[in-house]
C-alpha cells in the first residue's frame, strides 16, 4: 500500500480551500480523504467515511464545535468540503447516554444538528466518529484487512498482526449500537491507535490528518504482508471448459433475456444494462471447483450487498453451437436463483419488524466460466459499480482462501443490511426515464441528424451506441453522452456484425436502432451510371438491412422484443427532379421498414420510418441547398422553409421523431413525416 501523502500538495489544498473559505482542518480532510478514495484497494463507490472536528461560525456567527463527516453516499475519491457537512459536535455527544436510540431518531438529531439545514444527510457511521475523541479518524473496507478477518479465526490473526495497537470490536450493524460498542472498545484500549470491525472494515484515528493517514497506509500494508506469507493455491479447477468458448455477443443477450422482468402485460420488459469484464483471477476463480461453496457464503463487508445481491449467479460454461443447451441450462439456474432469493426474503422478512417488501429477485452479479464476470445494473454506471464491487470481492476472496476458509457475516445480517432503509437511500429511488434500461444503436452518428438522435435518446435515459465511418468522430459524439463509439462501414456487413459484437461485449445487447447513415447522389435518372446508382443503393438501401438483419439476430436472443428505426426520407414517396440515384434506394428502405414490421411483429420487434425534409446536414450542404433550390426555381430561404408552416426543420426535430416511436410501444410499420407539412410527401 503506496503512502501517497505529498507536503507540496498539502499545503495548496490548504491555500486552494482557503480561497472559497474553508479552514485548514476541513481542506485538510479533503485532501487526504480524497487520497483515500482514489484507492479501489481502501474504498469503492461511496463506501467508507472519515471525520475531523473542528470550529465553525453558526449562522450567528458564534464559534461552535463541530463534526464534519462525509455525506452518506459521497464518493471519497472525488469529495469536496460540501461533501462533509459540519453537525454540532455537543450534542452527538451526549447521545452516549443513551440506551436505545432508532434509526430514525438518529438521522432526525443528525440533521437537526447540522449548521447548513441543505447540506446532505450525515454518514450513518456519523455517532462512530463523535463518540472517539480524536480529530482526524478515516475508515475504509480495506481489501486485505477484509481478507484477514473475513476468516473463522479472523479475531486471533488480528491480536497477532496489531497487538494492541488496534482494538477489534465485533461485527454489528452500522448505527448507533455499533457507535456505542466502538466507544467502549476504545476506552478498554485507550492506547489503540485504530479499531478493527471484523468482517466490515478498519478505522485509524489521530490528532493530524497526516498522522491518521499514514497509520491506515501502515496497518493496511501489515495485512497485505501477512496474506503474501505462506499463500497457496486458492482454487481447484473445477470441470474443464469445453473446446471452444461461445463468444459473449452470443451469450449475453441469451442472459439478458432470461434475466429480463415483464413490465405489465402489453409486452413491455424491465432490462438490465451489463458490465463484461475478465482476468485470470476471475476465470480461476469462476471455474474453482468449490465455487459454489466460498462464492455462495455471502458479502465481503455488508454494504456490498446494496450493489451485488447476497451473492452472484453462477452459469455453467457456454459451449460454441450448443447455445440452445446453454440457454436451458442458464433457464434452471436463473429460475434456481429467484427461488433462492425469495425463500431468502421470506426466511428472514417472518421476523422482520415492520414488515419489509421484497425487492426484485434478480442477481446483480454474473459469473460465467470461459467468459468472465458481469455486473447487472438498471444503467451501464449502475453495471459498472456491480462489476466494479464483484471484482473486488472476488480479489478479497481469493486471498482469503489463500490462507484459510473464507467466511461472512451471518445471512440474518445480510438481510438487515440490504432492506435497511438508510442502505437503501444511498441508491435513490426517482423515476426512470422512458427509454431507461435501454441499449440504442445510432447509425451515422457522428453527423447532424445522428448526433442529435444520440443526444435525444440519451436525454430519455438509453445506453448511446454511436457508429459512423469516422470513429474518432463517432467516440466525441458518444463520449459527451456517456456512450460508446464504434468505427463501423455500415456498406460492409462483416463490419456491421463485428460492431453489433463490440455493443453487446459492452452493454449485453440491442433494444432500439436508429438506421440513419445515408448519403445523396443526384443525376437525371435516364442518364445516371451503374456504378453511381449501385453506389446509393450499397449506402442508401443495403446498409439498412445490413443493420436491420445484424439488430434483428442480437433481440431475438434476447426475446424482450425491440425496436428498429429507419431514416427514409420523404424522397421515398415525393421525389425531386434529378434526384432518383438518391430517392429509389429510399423508396426500397421505406418498404424494408414496413417488411420487417410485417415479418417481426409477433416477436413483438416493431419497425417503422421517418422521412425528413430539407435538414441541414452533412447530406444537405449548403452546396446541395443551392442546387436543390435551383431545380425547384425557388430562393434557397424559401427551398429550407417551403412548407405549411413555413419554418426550417432541423436536425433535433427529426431525433425527437425517433425517440417518439420509439418509445410509443403499439405503434409499428408507421411513417412519421418530418417536413413541416408537405401534403405530397404525407403518410400514415
Amino acid at each position: 500500500m503506496k503512502n501517497l501523502w505529498s507536503d507540496r500538495d498539502a499545503k495548496a489544498a490548504i491555500a486552494h480551500y482557503a480561497r472559497q473559505g474553508v479552514n485548514e482542518d476541513l481542506a485538510l480532510r479533503t485532501y487526504t480523504t480524497r487520497l483515500l478514495g482514489g484507492v479501489p484497494d481502501l474504498v469503492q463507490h461511496g463506501g467508507g467515511n472519515t471525520s475531523v472536528k473542528t470550529q465553525m461560525p453558526d449562522p450567528l456567527g458564534k464559534p461552535v464545535d463541530v463534526l464534519c463527516v462525509k455525506g452518506s453516499g459521497w464518493d471519497m475519491a472525488v469529495i469536496e468540503p460540501p461533501g462533509l457537512p459540519a453537525v454540532k459536535l455537543q450534542p452527538l455527544q451526549e447521545l452516549i447516554a443513551l440506551k436505545t436510540l432508532t434509526d430514525e431518531d438518529m438521522v432526525n438529531i443528525q440533521r437537526c444538528n447540522l449548521l447548513d439545514s441543505s447540506s446532505p444527510n450525515p454518514s450513518v457511521e456519523t455517532l462512530f466518529h463523535a463518540f472517539l475523541p480524536h480529530k482526524f479518524i478515516d475508515h475504509t473496507h480495506a481489501s486485505a484487512v477484509l481478507a484477514i478477518t473475513d476468516q473463522p479465526d479472523g479475531a486471533e490473526i488480528c491480536k497477532k498482526l496489531y497487538g494492541n495497537r488496534v482494538a477489534l470490536v465485533d461485527y454489528e450493524m452500522p448505527g448507533f449500537g455499533l457507535a456505542k460498542k466502538a466507544a467502549a472498545a476504545y476506552k478498554a484500549n485507550p492506547q489503540a491507535q485504530g479499531l478493527i470491525l471484523l468482517k466490515h472494515g478498519i478505522f485509524t484515528f489521530a490528532e493530524t490528518a497526516k498522522e491518521a493517514y499514514d497509520l491506515m497506509i501502515e496497518f493496511v500494508s501489515k495485512a497485505e504482508r501477512h496474506l503474501a506469507k505462506g499463500r497457496k493455491q486458492p482454487f481447484v479447477p473445477g470441470k474443464a471448459l469445453p473446446k471452444k468458448v461461445a463468444a459473449a455477443e452470443e451469450v449475453l443477450p441469451i442472459l439478458r433475456g432470461l434475466l429480463s422482468l415483464p413490465a405489465g402485460d402489453d409486452g413491455a420488459f424491465t432490462r438490465w444494462v451489463f458490465n463484461l469484464r475478465n482476468s485470470d483471477e476471475i476465470q480461476a476463480f469462476a471455474r474453482g471447483k468449490d465455487v459454489m461453496r466460498y462464492s455462495q457464503a455471502g458479502t465481503v463487508t455488508p454494504d456490498h450487498v446494496i450493489r451485488t445481491k447476497p451473492w452472484p449467479l453462477v452459469l455453467p460454461a457456454p459451449e460454441a453451437g450448443k447455445l440452445d443447451a446453454f440457454k436451458a441450462a442458464a433457464q434452471k439456474a436463473v429460475d434456481g436463483y429467484i427461488k433462492k432469493y425469495k425463500a431468502y426474503f421470506e426466511r428472514h422478512n417472518a421476523k422482520a419488524q415492520p414488515k419489509k417488501i421484497m425487492l426484485d429477485p434478480m442477481p446483480r452479479a454474473l459469473l460465467i466460466p470461459g467468459l468472465g464476470l458481469v455486473g447487472v445494473g438498471k444503467t451501464r454506471k449502475d453495471a459498472v459499480i456491480a462489476g466494479d464491487v464483484a471484482e473486488m470481492a472476488v480479489s478479497i476472496i481469493t486471498r482469503a482462501e489463500a490462507i484459510g476458509k473464507f467466511t461472512s457475516i451471518r445471512e440474518r445480517d445480510i438481510f438487515d443490511v440490504e432492506y435497511w432503509s438508510l442502505e437503501q437511500a444511498k441508491l435513490g429511488k426517482g423515476a426512470e426515464k422512458p427509454l431507461s434500461r435501454q441499449v440504442v444503436v445510432i447509425t451515422g452518428g457522428a453527423g447532424a441528424i445522428g448526433a442529435a438522435t444520440a443526444k435525444a435518446f440519451a436525454a430519455e435515459g438509453a445506453e448511446v451506441a454511436v457508429f459512423d465511418l469516422d470513429g474518432a468522430r463517432a467516440t466525441e459524439v458518444a463520449k459527451k453522452l456517456g456512450g460508446i463509439g464504434v468505427a463501423c462501414d455500415v456498406t460492409k456487413p462483416e463490419a456491421v456484425q463485428a460492431a453489433f459484437a463490440k455493443v453487446v461485449q459492452h452493454f449485453g445487447g440491442v433494444d432500439i436502432v436508429v438506421s440513419n447513415a445515408g448519403n445523396a447522389w443526384g443525376g437525371r435518372i435516364g442518364e445516371v451510371s451503374d456504378d453511381l446508382l449501385r453506389k446509393s443503393f450499397e449506402l442508401n438501401f443495403f446498409s439498412h438491412q445490413y443493420v436491420a438483419q445484424a439488430a434483428t439476430k442480437v433481440m431475438l436472443a434476447q426475446k424482450t422484443g425491440g425496436c428498429l428505426l429507419f431514416n427514409a426520407s420523404k424522397q421515398a414517396v415525393n421525389p425531386g427532379p434529378d434526384f432518383g440515384p438518391y430517392g429509389l434506394p429510399k423508396a426500397a428502405t421505406l418498404f424494408l421498414s414496413r417488411q420487417y414490421a410485417l415479418d417481426y411483429g409477433d416477436q413483438g420487434i416493431r419497425s417503422s420510418a421517418v422521412n425528413a425534409d430539407r435538414i441541414r446536414s452533412g447530406l444537405l450542404t449548403d452546396e446541395m441547398v443551392a442546387k436543390r433550390s435551383k431545380a425547384r426555381g425557388v430562393s434557397e430561404k424559401d427551398y429550407m422553409s417551403g412548407n405549411l408552416l413555413k419554418r426550417e426543420v432541423k436536425a433535433a426535430d427529426v431525433a425527437q421523431a425517433f425517440v417518439q416511436l420509439a418509445v410509443a410501444s403499439k405503434t409499428t410499420a408507421a411513417v412519421a413525416t418530418v417536413d413541416g407539412g408537405n401534403i405530397a410527401a404525407a403518410l400514415r
